[in-house]
């Protein structure tokens, strides 16, 4: 992970916070604050408690829930501090060095700074706990040897950004420091022009509009994401309905184009289902079953990941200062979909 070190809620490795990890052995360090200290912001105040965790650690914890205020769980690290019994706990580092593989890789742009492929779905960004090969840092390693950037540390090497590993779509990836660095700037500040493309069950209400939420870590299971009332972080998608499919005034299905302006942990599949409309094929959010015909669909075409792909991506060169723009078609089982909903 590399979180900006400021006041701002943004963190320039934008898509999501790691799984958690089942401790070996955990650590866990204890801070009792004071009335003095309390007001400041959360993550400052450990961060200035306890000696051996950045500030960009402790924010990273709070977001995995993992820190707490007498036994309830603080998930916003811009909140104020309270007086209280703070405790944090550190999982244990699980060690990663991913290898090179000779796995196929659509390239879409490539200089001496970064590359740009086609992510395929099923293709987890970078290893993670129960995913240590077939990731596209393995697919990257083999194909830009040692010259990707060293900012994301062993386990994700030139990983600005990602997307979930059953998103299909286009990511950029760094092979140099200054080009990590200025991408994460542009991740930082919304410089990004980022559009997916979603087959839901039924369509949101109204056909288009912008949904303005704060996401973090659910309450009640914390490796889901929700729309909370107070604390995470403010989300924002742009959305419009493309295309309806079944009758107009009550959809089966319909696929829609999402504009990100802010890039949180499962953003555009939390605020479709926030609006009644998931992706379908969605094991996580999805929650009730799509229309017998839609259901009829998805089984004809054995589709089995949320329908979701990630057909813009555009940017400024963060060295050359050219404007880049990249778009994508969805792959083909998303395709073989959307031709059997285009039936219904």
């Amino acid at each position: 992970m590399h979180p900006i070190e400021d006041d701002s809620d943004e963190i320039a490795f934008d898509a999501e916070f790691d799984p958690l990890v089942e401790p070996l052995e955990p650590a866990v360090r204890v801070v009792e604050m004071t009335a003095e200290e309390a007001g400041q912001r959360l993550d400052k105040a450990l961060a200035a408690r306890i000696a051996d965790l950045s500030r960009a650690r402790l924010q990273a914890l709070i977001g995995q829930g993992l820190v707490s205020r007498d036994g309830k769980i603080l998930t916003d690290g811009a909140a104020k501090v309270a007086a209280g019994l703070h405790q944090v706990l550190i999982p244990a580092v699980v060690a990663a060095d991913p290898q090179p593989e000779n796995l196929s890789l659509t390239v879409l742009f490539e200089d001496e700074y970064l590359i740009v492929v086609d992510k395929p779905a099923g293709m987890a960004a970078h290893p993670a706990p129960g995913t240590y090969s077939g990731t596209l840092v393995n697919a990257l390693l083999h194909h830009c040897g040692a010259s990707l950037s060293g900012i994301g540390g062993v386990a994700r090497p030139g990983i600005v950004h990602r997307l979930d590993k059953d998103t299909s779509g286009v990511m950029v990836a760094a092979k140099t420091d200054a080009a990590h660095q200025g991408l994460s700037a542009l991740f930082s500040t919304h410089d990004i022009d980022r559009v997916y493309l979603a087959l839901t069950r039924g369509a949101p209400h109204p056909r288009a509009g912008t949904i303005t939420t704060r996401l973090g870590r659910s309450p009640g299971d914390r490796k889901k994401m929700a729309v909370l009332k107070t604390g995470g972080r403010e989300a924002i998608t742009h959305y419009r309905v493309e295309k309806i499919y079944g009758p107009e005034k009550k959809p089966l299905a319909a696929r829609v184009s999402c504009q990100l302006e802010t890039g949180r942990t499962h953003q555009i599949r939390v605020h479709l289902s926030s609006l009644g409309a998931p992706c379908l094929g969605d094991p996580v959010y999805g929650a009730g079953a799509p229309a017998a015909p839609v259901r009829a669909a998805i089984a004809l075409t054995g589709f089995h990941r949320q329908a979701l792909h990630a057909a813009v991506l555009g940017f400024v060169h963060p060295i050359t200062g050219v404007k880049l723009r990249f778009e994508t078609p969805p792959p083909a089982d998303m395709a073989a979909l959307e031709a059997e909903l285009a039936a219904l």
